[in-house]
């Protein structure tokens, strides 16, 4: 019995790193994304340079998961909801990834005057921190309706995605002049739609820990 609590209270010190490592990955979206709406090249700077703490809470995520596995040797359910966390900090890691990304198209437009408001962007922004909160929930919890939530949640950011190509190009047609901020825009729509698919992947191993099989959420 001391042996099994010992090692849940060693699950529940890696879901308290998971959850911050999420909350710095939101965090770096919220940030990027408002530093491009308000052409706040300090703010860029500042998420680009945040970046290193998530990437390092990784590398620590992952040995102490290596730690874990080598030490209490978990069979089963407790191994797939360890293997689970590697894949899912992998995931969290590159989300917080594409708000780099987004901080340097800031970077990239300088000053101008924002193009944002014509696009549905920070809806998309919004609807991918809902997924990446229900996300990791689903698996801490192991709430499936969590994760079929997130799969839902992805078909709006893919809609909201299609619509917002459709109003770039066809703004970029009367602006050429525009272009070099609106290829900014078109990237960052990419980087939304690639945020969502990544957090579904979470939603994906949070079935998998509870049914015990592959699930497509995108499909």
């Amino acid at each position: 019995m001391v042996v099994r609590e010992n090692f849940d209270n060693k699950l529940q010190e890696l879901q308290v790193k998971m959850n911050t490592m999420s909350d710095l990955a939101a965090s770096s979206l919220e940030k990027a994304f408002e530093a491009f709406k308000t052409k706040d090249v300090e703010i860029a700077l500042k998420v680009i340079e945040e970046d290193e703490v998530v990437d390092d809470l990784e590398i620590e995520i992952n040995h102490f998961i290596i730690w874990l596995i080598a030490k209490e040797q978990p069979v089963a359910r407790d191994l797939r909801k360890i293997i689970g966390a590697l894949k899912i900090s992998s995931e969290i890691e590159r989300i917080a990834d594409f708000g780099v990304n987004i901080a340097k198209s800031t970077i990239k437009i300088g000053k101008s005057n924002s193009l944002v408001n014509i696009t549905n962007l920070e809806k998309m922004k919004d609807i991918s921190i809902t997924m990446l909160q229900k996300g990791l929930q689903s698996f801490l919890n192991e709430d499936i309706a969590l994760a079929r939530e997130v799969g839902k949640l992805d078909d709006e950011v893919d809609h909201a995605s299609d619509e917002a190509y459709k109003t770039i190009t066809s703004y970029l047609q009367g602006h050429p002049e525009e272009t070099d901020q609106l290829v900014q825009l078109l990237l960052i729509n990419r980087y939304l739609e690639r945020t969502a698919d990544h957090i579904t992947n979470i939603a994906e191993s949070a079935a998998y820990l509870i049914k015990g099989q592959m699930y497509d959420l995108n499909s």
